[in-house]
């Protein structure tokens, strides 16, 4: 490949990503105003910070699935593939799930169809947390790397299925409905464990003094990253990067639920100041029989 044949900040376009984006923007609009008023009769149909979770969900979807980050992703920096995966797995399905509200997530996964049924199963955390891991893991496998790197639907495939399985493994801990919601304490280990999987492959890419993704080793090196560092920096990203984001997680749900546990205590050893009638009635049932009166 010559490289003055090669230009990777050449524009590529993407009517896919294109489609995507206007579909769930058009489901969106659709829900929010033809399904939500004829369901929600008191309150709005969505707060204005589910319409900001929203569009911010929407616009990272598109960075992170359109050019330059999808072509990058795909040709050139391994780093920016795992960054890519960051995106749809940590923080995009995030803001989604914020931005749901209740009554739409209870049509979608509370009703009584096989498909809810189904959903709700799979969303129970240690399946919901092997599906995610499972898949992640399985990403990494250097035929399923080559895949990606050589089509793009597959490529695109693959995103669904890891962006799927992040919104099951997420709502355990920050899905809209409260029963499907694990307690704090619980929260915290499942964070916990989902820290700790990705150390593996995060390890084995920033201590491997080799090429470990052929497909990457290849001669257009952008900002003159070597293949090596690469894929260091990848292990970086998703152990450092990815593991801190988790912890934080962990520090809210610990100190959230700390204060909640204080005011708790606090509240039961409040002393209430006695009434008349509870001191009298006191009084009387202590006071001495007549015949040992002196």
């Amino acid at each position: 490949m010559l490289l003055a044949a090669v230009n990777p900040w050449e524009w590529k376009p993407h009517p896919e990503v294109w489609l995507l984006v206007a579909g769930i923007v058009g489901l969106g609009f659709y829900a929010t105003r033809v399904i939500g008023p004829k369901i929600v009769t008191d309150g709005p149909v969505v707060t204005t910070k589910q319409r900001r979770y929203f569009v911010i969900a929407v616009v990272g979807l598109a960075i992170a699935a359109d050019w330059p980050m999808h072509d990058i992703a795909e040709q050139y920096l391994y780093s920016v593939h795992m960054l890519q995966h960051l995106l749809i797995t940590f923080f995009i399905p995030i803001f989604f799930l914020q931005a749901t509200p209740e009554w739409l997530a209870r049509l979608i996964i509370g009703s009584d169809t096989q498909a809810s049924s189904v959903l709700r199963r799979l969303a129970k955390p240690i399946t919901a947390g092997i599906i995610f891991n499972g898949l992640a893991a399985l990403t990494h496998w250097n035929g399923i790397v080559q895949a990606s790197f050589d089509s793009g639907a597959f490529h695109y495939g693959i995103h669904l299925l890891m962006f799927s399985s992040a919104l099951l493994m997420w709502l355990p801990v920050l899905g809209p409905l409260p029963e499907l919601r694990l307690s704090p304490p619980a929260q915290m280990i499942y964070l916990f464990l989902m820290s700790i999987i990705p150390t593996i492959p995060a390890a084995w890419l920033t201590f491997a003094d080799n090429v470990v993704y052929p497909a990457y080793d290849t001669d257009v090196r952008l900002w003159g990253i070597s293949v090596v560092a690469d894929q260091q920096f990848a292990g970086f990203i998703m152990k450092i990067v990815g593991g801190f984001f988790l912890w934080v997680l962990i520090a809210v749900r610990f100190f959230g639920w700390a204060t909640e546990q204080r005011a708790s205590d606090m509240q039961k050893r409040v002393v209430r100041p006695l009434t008349y009638e509870q001191v009298s009635e006191e009084f009387d049932r202590s006071t001495p029989p007549v015949d040992q009166v002196t």
